[in-house]
């Protein structure tokens, strides 16, 4: 550990036994537990709001959350000398989730619907009331402070990529010297741009207005980034339902059939969009929240959206384009093929899909 690093964690109130370093940050075993310091991804503002927010979850009985700890001075975000901003969170013994057992994965899912029912915004009233030396440092509560940012639209998000798309054609159509990546994706910009406008039509006639009103209107949250990463199988539970959540750093929000559908593709796409696992992580979470069918559609229509060949697209319309890397012409190959399991899938398990 860096000199610095050590001296930031001479800012917290607590004994550090031993420190591990991990990619971009420290494990530490104190005589509070384990502990985990990182540099801050998040600002003050936002960092007050991640505090409020988990000290809520853990007072409403969902208690395995990474809460930031405060330093010595009542601060949630430690810097030594001008260098970056630290934080020091909660952190827990356990194993990630793993993407290859399927109980790993359906009991990732009703985690993530035990912690939708209660993760709604309501502000700091009431959530550090028992216990006065959990509050960060005086005047910080203003109340235009504590409130999250809210998700995009979904349609203006997909308008924009559907823009982009046929900005990123244009360009190839005009270029002179077109290589392998060029001229694939001419090859398939018609299909994927007709999927696209199908998606943005069908959304526009759906139930989402209905649910993101409804998300802004109750302060309903989403985690934002709930990925196999971010879930944590603790010991002690032979059946592995006792877990942790983590990183909830992009928390906002917005409709919370989002993280499920982000959660489901992240697996299905290790998966090859395998429709017995995809049926029964739908099933898993419907257990313990109820899904209405406007939340469903909304799955369907995100999940069969051609993300993946936008997100190439794009990232090569940034890029230096004198030279194209053979990463990305595999990538842009990936996300076509992807895009018809996709559909396959979609088609066996939401039957009023397109």
């Amino acid at each position: 550990m860096r000199e610095y690093e050590l001296e930031v964690l001479e800012q917290y109130d607590i004994d550090v036994m031993s420190t591990r370093k991990i990619r971009g940050a420290f494990f530490c075993e104190t005589n509070e537990g384990t502990m985990v310091l990182k540099e801050a991804a998040v600002s003050e503002k936002r960092a007050l709001l991640l505090y409020t927010l988990l000290c809520r979850l853990e007072s409403e009985g969902y208690p395995n959350v990474d809460i930031p700890v405060l330093n010595k001075e009542k601060e949630l975000v430690s810097v030594f000398r001008g260098q970056s901003g630290y934080m020091m969170k909660k952190w827990y013994s356990g194993r990630e989730c793993d993407v290859r057992r399927e109980t790993d994965v359906l009991d990732a899912c009703r985690n993530l619907a035990r912690l939708h029912k209660i993760m709604l915004w309501k502000g700091a009233d009431g959530v550090f009331e028992r216990d006065e030396e959990q509050l960060p440092a005086a005047g910080r509560f203003q109340e235009e402070a504590l409130r999250p940012p809210v998700g995009r639209h979904l349609r203006q998000e997909i308008l924009c990529h559907n823009r982009e798309l046929k900005k990123v054609r244009n360009y190839i159509r005009n270029k002179v010297n077109k290589g392998e990546f060029e001229y694939l994706f001419l090859k398939y910009f018609e299909n994927m741009y007709q999927l696209a406008a199908r998606v943005t039509k069908r959304l526009e006639d759906s139930g989402y207005e209905k649910l993101y009103r409804k998300s802004l209107e109750e302060g309903l949250l989403v985690h934002g980034d709930y990925n196999y990463h971010n879930v944590l199988i603790l010991p002690g539970n032979p059946e592995g339902s006792a877990m942790a959540t983590t990183n909830f750093d992009h928390f906002r929000i917005d409709v919370q059939a989002l993280d499920l559908y982000y959660f489901l593709r992240k697996v299905m796409e290790k998966h090859k969009w395998k429709e017995s696992l995809g049926r029964a992580m739908i099933e898993a979470y419907a257990e313990v929240r109820h899904l209405e069918p406007e939340e469903l559609e909304v799955i369907a229509l995100k999940t069969a959206y051609p993300e993946k060949f936008w997100k190439t697209a794009n990232t090569y319309y940034h890029s230096n384009k004198a030279w194209i890397p053979e990463k990305s012409v595999e990538k842009l190959q990936t996300a076509v093929l992807q895009t018809e399991e996709k559909i396959q899938f979609l088609q066996k398990i939401f039957t009023f899909f397109l």
